[in-house]
């Protein structure tokens, strides 16, 4: 009891709490990190069989830059979370480069969908553009609301020896307004589903349109769900670390779900026509019909 009688006596309540908050920090941080990290090992195998047989698309960039941005965002994470950061600039940077893989995740995951959705309206010209003019709105407010959040957001550091690293605290509405923005586009995409599945489920009952409309829909309410609790983070949690720990998980599951369910798409469609046969998903035939597809 000792040790613990001397820290509170050389050490104010705001420091103590500020080191257990950075402590927090580290435990959700190597949490996230084991959680990707089993996800990938895990599908790893057929996620080399579609990167090496696959040919070269946009759609494959777009799934290499979702699958490894990831990668990315943890280690910046760990670094943050581990490493000194006595300097508020140089914490502040560091949170500046999390945020921004966090965004290109999140942003490279909705991509998928919105192709997706461009797919089940018959590949639309007018509906790609639509949807891509808006999330291009989205996604630049989203990145104009997040960083001035952190530039005008206090550093916590811990004046305990042996508590690393740093986070950033921020008002409520600055945290929950971009998700609030990716609320509202994720509302509409699965609005678009739904009406695309209520006007073609009598006429298009086949194996692949059935898979690429059960993913949407779960895509999305997994995606409207997480966005809902960040939305509402700052009404549940006092402390700012689980406002990371939210935001960690809603770019992480969505990037899983976007890319292990394009593999799935991916694999079934191999399976349709044999191992010789090197297919991707060809979006543009997938339709109405569910024409059996080629290759994008």
């Amino acid at each position: 009891m000792k040790p613990f009688l001397c820290l509170y006596m050389e050490y104010s309540a705001d420091e103590i709490a500020a080191a257990r908050s950075l402590q927090y920090s580290a435990y959700i941080c190597m949490s996230m990190a084991t959680f990707w990290t089993y996800d990938y090992i895990c599908s790893i195998h057929e996620e080399w069989k579609f990167l090496h047989q696959s040919r070269w698309s946009k759609v494959k960039v777009l799934y290499i830059i979702a699958r490894y941005v990831p990668f990315l965002f943890v280690i910046t994470d760990i670094y943050l979370n581990f490493s000194p950061n006595e300097n508020p600039k140089k914490c502040k940077i560091l949170v500046n480069i999390y945020s921004s893989f966090g965004v290109i995740s999140l942003t490279c995951s909705e991509c998928f969908f919105v192709l997706r959705t461009y797919v089940l309206w018959n590949s639309s010209r007018i509906m790609l553009v639509a949807l891509l003019t808006t999330l291009l709105a989205i996604i630049v407010s989203f990145i104009g609301i997040c960083f001035s959040a952190i530039a005008t957001s206090y550093v916590t550091t811990s004046v305990v020896p042996g508590i690393t690293g740093c986070y950033r605290s921020s008002t409520s509405v600055q945290f929950f307004m971009p998700f609030l923005l990716l609320f509202v586009f994720q509302i509409g995409l699965v609005t678009l589903t739904l009406i695309r599945a209520f006007q073609t489920w009598r006429m298009s009952s086949g194996g692949m349109y059935t898979i690429l409309m059960k993913h949407n829909i779960f895509y999305y309410a997994c995606g409207l769900f997480l966005s809902a609790v960040n939305i509402l983070a700052p009404v549940i949690f006092s402390n700012p670390v689980y406002y990371s720990l939210l935001e960690d998980l809603q770019a992480f599951i969505l990037a899983i779900l976007a890319t292990r369910m394009h593999l799935h798409l991916w694999h079934v469609d191999r399976h349709a026509y044999g191992s010789e046969v090197l297919v991707c998903i060809s979006m543009s035939d997938i339709s109405s019909a569910d024409r059996t597809v080629t290759t994008v």
